[in-house]
């Protein structure tokens, strides 16, 4: 099996995505959707941000690569009663069944960034961009100290180096590197903008309770327990990432959880 989709289809992500949604609609109204845009979510999940787009009245379609997030935004359409947007399964970097000049606008939030080969998926959300179009990618940035850069750079620390020729996915969050990538697609270094921007995690259960829920359903977490556990370091793990979350919270009540981690709004005009 491809590695990535064995990793985003071993846990249930809906879990984390539940805590993502208010920010994934507020970033939605930030972007800007025209109602006449037909957008691509390209690693969407089960649609934190697809679904507020098809609110919007845009047509829109979400791929990701793996089956059962495929599945459960479906389910979530069927919920909506929404016409306007379908998920579908497909590889970031190689968009087979997806036409040249097919979208207004390519979403990409915390997602395509996690695909391997980057300049493949840069050259495929490019090609699939009608001319005048734009793409737009949410980004974890690498060393950040903020939430999401901290739990993988944890995570990291307790699993197997990489294999050779393996590129970071953190990579996709430094500035020098976008635009690299979207240069080599063929796009003009001026159309290309990075900002910082925030994203805010929010659960009514504590922070401990919230490193459960990646402990039992984030594919990274998950790799990064498994490993600790071989080499008795499972508890090591387990305490660092309370400690991480506990800090980051920013509610005084300890039963519920809100962190605010920082990312790297990119976009792209073609």
């Amino acid at each position: 099996m491809n590695p990535n989709k064995a990793l985003w289809e071993k846990g249930d992500f809906t879990k984390i995505a539940e805590t993502m949604r208010e920010s994934g609609t507020q970033l939605v109204a930030k972007i800007g959707i025209d109602k006449k845009f037909t957008v691509l979510d390209l690693g969407c999940g089960d649609g934190t941000t697809a679904i507020p787009i098809a609110k919007t009245g845009a047509q829109v379609l979400g791929v990701d690569i793996a089956s059962n997030l495929v599945a459960a935004g479906n389910a979530r359409v069927r919920k909506e009663s929404l016409s306007n947007i379908v998920f579908q399964e497909g590889d970031a970097s190689n968009l087979l069944n997806l036409k040249e000049e097919s979208f207004d606008l390519v979403v990409s939030i915390f997602g395509a960034m996690f695909a391997p080969n980057p300049l493949d998926v840069a050259k495929e959300m490019v090609r699939v961009t009608k001319k005048g179009g734009k793409v737009v990618m949410g980004n974890w940035i690498p060393g950040d100290p903020t939430l999401v850069a901290q739990i993988l750079k944890i995570s990291a620390a307790y699993t197997p180096a990489p294999p050779e020729g393996f590129v970071s996915p953190m990579l996709w969050g430094v500035e020098s590197n976008i635009v690299d990538r979207f240069v080599q697609a063929g796009i003009s270094k001026e159309n290309i903008s990075c900002a910082k921007d925030t994203f805010t995690f929010k659960a009514d259960y504590s922070p401990a309770q919230f490193v459960q829920t990646f402990k039992n359903y984030y594919g990274p977490t998950m790799n990064a327990f498994e490993a600790a556990a071989k080499n008795g370091k499972a508890e090591a793990l387990q305490n660092e990432l309370e400690e991480l979350f506990k800090n980051q919270n920013q509610i005084a009540d300890q039963n519920r959880t809100s962190i605010t981690a920082t990312f790297m709004l990119v976009t792209v005009k073609k």
